[in-house]
């Protein structure tokens, strides 16, 4: 399994991640095959959240693997917060709280990356901050990044916050790109052309944040999966081509096509079945060509300019 440096930190981690939001709905000898399986495929890098099955998979995962002092010096745990029923929290009460909540759970005393979950419209600053500082100072939190932010939003962020932002975790799929759209149409009038984004992808690179990938299997927003879907038939033949050449699946291929952006991000895969994620796996050693790429892209019913 290849590894990436996440952003500014010292961390080398598995260019795949495991993305653990579905271990809350699996038995405990049922998630020790899934994460015992992504150990011996070279995974060191598990991703969660503090919503995920209401923390539920938090715990099932500390009980999965294990945990002692032995384990956890050989994987690296990130963790989200701000998400709450029916609203955003980014206060400052709420992080700290929530970081002890995940560090229960995980049966760990610290956590690898935190990040904020999503957008507040009433973040304040200065309590993240406060917050921050707390957990960095206790050893609670080492490090810090966010989650489907524009670059503003991260600037106002690091007009108080003085811990480097390491991550940003995005949606990103051959069938969801629009922060690669927007710069590849520049100076256009299409609908590509518009910046949703923020020209975060140029901004993560300029600053040195390591994106992460998350659905990189789904279409829109949480529409659907287009593996193997009938309504894509020009997309899975040129991945099914493309997977014979490389003696990988359709899904790898996926994957393999997020790797192979310069930007050099980090993928989370979320699946609870062990032989998938042992076929997903080979994407780490493929590299594709320039051709390949485009070739994907366009495939996916994305129109160069």
């Amino acid at each position: 399994m290849k590894k990436l440096k996440l952003g500014t930190s010292n961390l080398m981690v598995s260019n795949i991640a495991l993305g653990c939001m579905g271990l809350g709905k699996l038995s405990v000898s049922e998630a020790e095959k899934v994460i015992h399986n992504a150990l011996e495929l070279g995974v060191d890098f598990y991703d969660h959240a503090d919503i995920y099955q209401d923390g539920k998979s938090e715990e099932v995962f500390a009980n999965a693997i294990q945990m002692n002092s032995s384990i956890r010096e050989s994987i690296v745990i990130q963790t989200k917060t701000g998400i709450r029923k029916g609203y955003f929290d980014f206060s400052k009460q709420h992080i700290l709280n929530s970081v002890d909540n995940s560090l229960k759970r995980l049966k760990t005393d610290y956590i690898d990356v935190l990040l904020l979950h999503r957008p507040d419209a009433l973040v304040e600053p200065e309590e993240v901050a406060e917050a921050f500082d707390i957990l960095s100072e206790s050893g609670k939190v080492r490090h810090f990044g966010v989650s489907n932010h524009n670059q503003m939003q991260i600037e106002l962020l690091k007009k108080n916050v003085k811990q480097d932002l390491i991550v940003n975790q995005m949606q990103l799929s051959v069938m969801h790109t629009g922060m690669i759209d927007v710069g590849l149409n520049v100076n256009n009038r299409n609908n590509n052309a518009v910046d949703m984004d923020g020209s975060i992808l140029d901004y993560t690179r300029l600053n040195d944040i390591t994106i992460q990938a998350w659905s990189p299997f789904r279409y829109g927003y949480f529409e659907g999966f287009f593996i193997d879907n009938e309504e894509f038939p020009e997309l899975n033949t040129t991945l099914q081509k493309i997977g014979d050449k490389y003696g990988i699946n359709k899904s790898a291929v996926a994957v393999a096509w997020i790797l192979r952006h310069p930007a050099n991000m980090q993928t989370i895969v979320g699946t609870m079945t062990p032989a998938r994620l042992t076929a997903i796996a080979k994407a780490s050693d493929v590299t594709l060509t320039r051709e390949e790429w485009y070739e994907i892209y366009r495939a996916a019913g994305n129109e160069l300019p």
